[in-house]
């Protein structure tokens, strides 16, 4: 209070005096060094600030004991202060006040209740240093790294100037010592939220959030304090690429409660529940078989997304864009947001899946190509890639056919690259064309004509032919006769004897002349033998020889001319007497008897010879009977 005036101090009466020295008593106790009172700025100068404290003289505070705690500018009259009672001003009259220790001693007075109850504080960081920040809270306090945040602060200078909550962790009244920490009040108000909102949240609940954050999987929604999880997949019923299309950070948005953990504060959150799901009738309203026209969303390397309708999508399988064998990208074909007609190849509504097909939705190569050429007709094509089976030949551009391994070449080869080369043009003729399992059959070896038809047009049962071991088996051996025919000797048909091991006996590359005993030009197989080949081959022999002799020989002249012979080269004895010879010779079973006069000791010689000739006579005399 300022001093009373002679002209004020004239109206007062003697009550009015006991009154002001009863105050004046009462408030010289309450002011007593070290005593914190409040005031109101009445001036300021460049020097001090006058406070009215409601005393007969004013508090002064000196203009230093600001510095570092306010802005000055801020400072103005009428503005209400706490100050602590320093020491009184004889002199002046004047009350001297510390607003600087007023503060810290408050400030201790609330760190020390902060720490004794584990309640909290407020204080602004004034600056970074080494290990953490300095805060000030009437006094400078110390807040470590540590506690800054619940998580690893990237940019500290961001918090530099800003007011905050705080924990007291470390609290010494006497060095006025203070530790705090943020985090720890953060993850108490955090704590307390999460009590809050679990307690409130249900299964299937609407509620109201804002978007905290977007991550590539979804994005994180506060719902009153706590961050709950909207997956990307709960964003739409479509597939979306990123939830940005959807959502904003900062925005608000409203959201179904999916599912929730309060133990593992978990919540699962979802968008495209609150529309329904096109999928339940997707069964009545869409058929197989039938046409309808979609937008190319996606695209991969296994096929194409076509959206039908707002969240219902299906896929054209690469396999399904083009009647070609070669597998296509499907972006040679289409682009994202073109607008396709496609067939309903397949409905799993269960599952969410459809399949559709674009080349089905044209005809046919292959039934443009029955129209256009027949079984039997030349084309020429280029060859696009070779396999151990064949070689595939385009005829028309998306058009592809098998050449078959077999169908290359009448001579037996061992890989198609022994005849064709990829990228060569060659020509072929048509086979077969199958529509509906898709093949086209293509051969080249039949340009040069059916060699198997000509050989069963010149070649007859009996027949002698030269042919060449190419195969040795357990039943008998295969033979080349020409060049992509080839025949079965069977074992009983290899030789007299039996051989039961033909590769003990024959070799591959080995010539022999066999007989043709069996045709059967349906199946194109060769039966031979190279047994009767032998006899066949001993009767001509002997027919040359027969050829070469008299016409008029007979079996007689040729017994006859033996024993002239026999005669002429043994001088027999007069002593030695002429018996009957009588020699039994088998043919096929059959035995021939010949009987003939000789001496005694020619018997064994004329038996030798005679069997012999009279066996070859007549098994050739047999042959040609049974023919």
């Amino acid at each position: 209070m300022s001093e009373i005036t002679k002209k004020e101090e004239e109206h007062l009466s003697s009550k009015d005096y006991e009154n002001l020295l009863d105050q004046y008593q009462f408030d010289a106790k309450e002011i007593a060094p070290g005593k914190i009172i409040k005031g109101k700025i009445i001036k300021v100068t460049s020097t001090h600030v006058l406070i009215d404290i409601g005393f007969k003289s004013e508090g002064i505070i000196p203009m230093e004991d600001f510095n570092n705690i306010l802005d000055k500018s801020e400072i103005q009259p009428g503005d209400h202060i706490e100050a602590i009672v320093e020491r009184s001003d004889l002199k002046e009259g004047y009350l001297v006040l510390s607003h600087k220790r007023a503060i810290a001693f408050k400030a201790l007075i609330n760190l020390e209740k902060a720490y004794n109850y584990q309640t909290w504080i407020t204080g602004k960081i004034i600056e970074k240093i080494k290990n953490g920040y300095t805060v000030n809270v009437g006094i400078n306090a110390f807040l470590p790294d540590s506690h800054a945040d619940v998580r690893t602060v990237k940019e500290p200078e961001k918090l530099i100037g800003n007011e905050y909550k705080f924990k007291v962790i470390k609290f010494e009244r006497q060095s006025e010592n203070a530790v705090l920490s943020r985090k720890h009040f953060l993850q108490d108000e955090r704590e307390k939220r999460r009590v809050r909102v679990f307690s409130q949240l249900s299964q299937g609940q609407k509620i109201e959030g804002q978007v905290k954050s977007l991550t590539n999987f979804g994005a994180f929604i506060d719902v009153g304090g706590v961050e709950g999880l909207l997956h990307i997949s709960d964003m739409s019923w479509g597939k979306i690429h990123h939830p940005s299309e959807i959502l904003k950070v900062g925005e608000k948005a409203e959201v179904v409660v999916l599912n929730f953990n309060e133990k593992e504060e978990k919540i699962s959150l979802g968008y495209k529940q609150l529309t329904p799901n096109p999928w339940e009738n997707v069964g009545e309203k869409y058929k197989i078989g039938q046409t309808i026209k979609g937008k190319v969303v996606n695209l991969a390397d296994f096929g194409a997304f076509v959206e039908l309708e707002k969240g219902v999508e299906g896929l054209i399988h690469v396999s399904d864009l083009t009647w070609t064998r070669k597998v296509v990208h499907p972006k040679k074909i289409l682009t994202p947001g073109e607008e396709v007609t496609v067939s309903i190849l397949n409905i799993n509504p269960s599952a969410k899946r459809i399949s559709l097909g674009l080349k089905q939705m044209m005809p046919h190569p292959l039934e443009l190509l029955r129209q256009k050429y027949s079984p039997g007709a030349r084309v020429k094509g280029i060859i696009t890639s070779i396999t151990d089976f064949g070689a595939f030949m385009e005829v028309e551009k998306g058009v592809e056919g098998l050449i078959h391994i077999s169908n290359i070449s009448w001579k037996k080869i061992k890989h198609p690259s022994e005849k064709l080369k990829a990228n060569e043009e060659v020509e072929a003729i048509i086979l077969n064309i199958d529509v509906e399992k898709q093949k086209l059959s293509l051969g080249i070896k039949q340009l040069e004509g059916d060699i198997w038809e000509d050989f069963f047009n010149r070649q007859k049962i009996g027949d002698l032919v030269k042919t060449k071991i190419v195969r040795l088996t357990d039943f008998g051996v295969f033979v080349e006769i020409t060049p992509g025919i080839e025949g079965i000797v069977f074992l009983s048909e290899l030789d007299e004897q039996k051989i039961e091991k033909p590769e003990e006996t024959f070799s591959l590359g080995e010539e022999r002349i066999a007989k043709i005993i069996k045709l059967n030009p349906r199946e194109k197989k060769i039966s031979l033998s190279f047994r009767q080949a032998l006899l066949e081959l001993q009767k001509l022999e002997y027919q040359k020889y027969i050829a070469n002799q008299d016409s008029k020989l007979t079996l007689g002249d040729v017994f006859k001319d033996h024993f002239e012979q026999i005669r002429s080269s043994n001088k027999m004895k007069k002593k030695e007497v002429k018996v009957k010879v009588k020699i039994k010779v088998k043919v096929k079973e059959k035995e021939v008897k010949v009987k003939v006069k000789a001496k005694k000791k020619v018997k064994k010689k004329i038996e030798e010879k005679i069997k012999v000739k009279v066996k070859v006579k007549v098994k050739a005399k047999k042959k040609e009977e049974k023919r």
